[in-house]
Formats: C-alpha cells, structure tokens, sequence
C-alpha cells in the first residue's frame, strides 16, 4: 500500500480549501439593539428560507424609522414566553401632561410589576413640565406630532403597539388610554377580564350617520378598491387589542395606506376613530368583540368632544353610574343579534373612563381606595 507523499497532501488541502469556505459562510440573524447593545426582538419569528446568502452583518435597523419599525414589529413571536404570566400593555396616546398620573400610581402600585408594562406617546410639540414620573418615568417612546383630523393620532397607536410588541414576549392585550382617561375598576379586575378573553374589545359600528363623510373625506372614491363604503366602519378610538390583533396592526400596509391619506374635508376626518374598527372587520371580525372598555358620554358633546366630567360631579354615585352602564355593541356576525344567547355573553364590564377635568383628580384621590378599586 503506498504512503502519501507531502506533495499530495498539500494538493488535496488545496482541493478542498473551496468547499470549506462555502459551508462556513451562513445568514447573519436580523437584531435590533437600544444603543447600549442590548437587542430589543430576541424573538423574531423566522424569515421565508430562500437560497440568498449573506457575508456581511446587516446595519442595525433605525426604529425611530416608522416603516422599519413596523417591519421588524410585525414578525415577533406570536406566542408568549413559557411559564410567563401574562402582561397588559397600558399605551398612553397624549399631547399634554398626565393629570391623574398620581391615580394611576396607586392602581399600579397595588399589583405585581411582572403583570403589566406601561409606554407613552408625548408629541414633542408640546411642554411636559413637570416631566413624566413614577410608573411613566422613561416609559416614553420616540414620538411624533399627533394632531386631529389626521392621520397622525392612528399614526401614533400604531407606534405605540410596534414599541409594545418589541419590548415585551409577554404582552398579551394592549389598551389604548388618554390622558384623560381613569380607571373605574381595581387592576385585579381589569386583568382578569383582560386575560381570560381571547379577543380584542373595540367598537365596531355599522352604518352609523355619516358614515358616508367619513368614508370619501380624502376624496371621493380615494379609499377604493381596497375600502368600500359597505367595509368602512366607525368606532371608538380607545380599545383593547390582542396579541394577534397588535401585530396585524402594525404589519398592516393596504388599508393603512388609504386611512393615511390626507383629508380634503377636514371636519369629517377621523382616521383614529375609522381605521382599526374597518381593518378588524375586514380582516378578523370573529376575533373581536365588537365593544369598547373604555366608558364615554357623548351626551352634550362639543366640537366633536364627548362630556367632560368636573370636579364637582366627582363621588361615589358616579362611578357606580359609569360601572352600570353597558357597552354598546356593534353587529360582526356573532354578537350583533338580540337572541338570548347573544345578550348572554354580553357581559363585559366598562373597565376605564373618560373624559375627565385635569382638576377631578383631587376628588378622584379621595374615594380612590374605598371606591375605585373596590370592586
């Protein structure tokens, strides 16, 4: 048997050298890191395979970019983490300072941390003094101006639900709030119907008067094909998305593109209150209860402003009221009917309440504990 020479064995290394560089050679994973090098979707659900190679990391991706930021929101994991309790994701769309901050200081404070997470959108055009505090101290997202008859105020959820999804696996409904909002109901009670649900809480209303204004306020037929004036829906812009729901949102180009238009008639113009109460009908209406949690009077509305409650209407009787009253529900097919079953499971409580006067928050403190979170 012959003995391999050195020559030989340095022409099979040379052979072989190429194939070696080959499978060395893999995909870099996508990440996104906060500038400290943290990476803030550890999750991501797995890209499409294809046959392209890279050999070259990609550039972080710029979150303050709305575009990327959708993108890389839309495909984190849709489960949550194994052994995690569930979260609520409090989202807190604003353009001036909090007011019932302390409120919900001791709403927060009386449950564990590990069951909520709150986030802020202050719009940069306006002072915040004193800065946000407490629970709210850097819970702050990178905002943007959000103004009405826009776009802008969906164009801020929408931020809101990205930032949501990409800093917390575990966040499993995700509530839209106002700085005029407060709750009526303990955490505890809040949580619990949250989590045992496996549906989103927004209105869905059908055929409501000026609808049609609504519909061609960026023009007419700007919205079609992709919304008719028969898919078009109004609701309320306050509501209480799924995890399935957060990430159709966000990932949501078609529709979007139409609500993000710019109006031509300015006072029929509400894509926060249009936007996500058409998509979920059009793409998931079984996946929601058709109502909002979040109690409103529209009773003695001014300038397309529901009733502002004031400081002296503030007591017990009030919150027993808002706590009585029952969501109105729109017509998806399953909870639109008057059938005994329907009105059975029609059981969903308000959980939050507005519109509220920056000077209530006094009254509201006193009867906090021995009202308010006495469910």
């Amino acid at each position: 048997m012959l003995s391999p020479t050195p020559l030989s064995l340095f022409c099979a290394l040379l052979l072989c050298l190429p194939l070696a560089v080959i499978i060395t050679i893999t995909s870099p994973t996508t990440t996104v890191h906060d500038g400290s090098g943290h990476n803030l979707v550890p999750d991501l659900d797995p890209p499409p395979k294809t046959q392209q190679r890279f050999s070259s990391k990609p550039l972080p991706l710029p979150l303050h970019d709305d575009d990327s930021l959708f993108r890389v929101a839309s495909r984190v994991n849709s489960k949550l983490p194994p052994g995690s309790p569930k979260k609520i994701a409090f989202l807190f769309l604003t353009i001036s300072p909090l007011p019932f901050a302390p409120l919900w200081e001791l709403y927060f404070n009386q449950t564990p941390k590990d069951l909520f997470n709150v986030y802020v959108h202050a719009d940069p055009s306006y002072p915040y003094d004193p800065p946000f505090s407490g629970v709210f101290a850097h819970r702050v997202i990178p905002s943007k101006p959000a103004l009405r008859f826009t776009p802008t105020l969906a164009s801020a959820a929408r931020r809101l639900l990205a930032h949501a999804l990409l800093h917390d696996r575990s966040n499993y409904m995700f509530v839209l709030l106002s700085a005029s909002c407060i709750p009526i109901h303990s955490f505890d009670f809040a949580y619990k119907t949250l989590t045992r649900s496996t549906k989103s809480f927004i209105e869905i209303l059908n055929n409501e008067v000026g609808s049609y204004d609504r519909w061609a306020a960026r023009g007419k037929d700007s919205m079609l094909p992709e919304v008719t004036l028969e898919d078009f829906r109004i609701g309320s812009q306050f509501w209480s998305l799924t995890r399935k729901h957060a990430k159709l949102v966000v990932g949501d180009e078609v529709i979007w593109a139409k609500f993000n238009q710019p109006c031509v008639v300015w006072d029929t113009c509400y894509p926060e209150e249009n936007y996500f109460p058409t998509l979920i009908h059009m793409r998931d209406p079984r996946g929601a209860v058709p109502a909002t949690l979040t109690h409103v009077d529209w009773n003695g509305s001014f300038d397309g402003h529901p009733r502002m409650y004031v400081e002296s209407e503030i007591g017990p009787q009030l919150i027993s009221r808002l706590r009585k009253d029952e969501p109105r529900y729109g017509d998806d097919g399953t909870y639109g009917s008057d059938s005994p079953a329907t009105k059975q499971r029609r059981r969903f409580p308000f959980l939050f309440a507005r519109k509220f006067s920056p000077e209530s928050i006094q009254p509201l403190l006193r009867i906090a504990n021995g009202v308010v979170f006495k469910d």
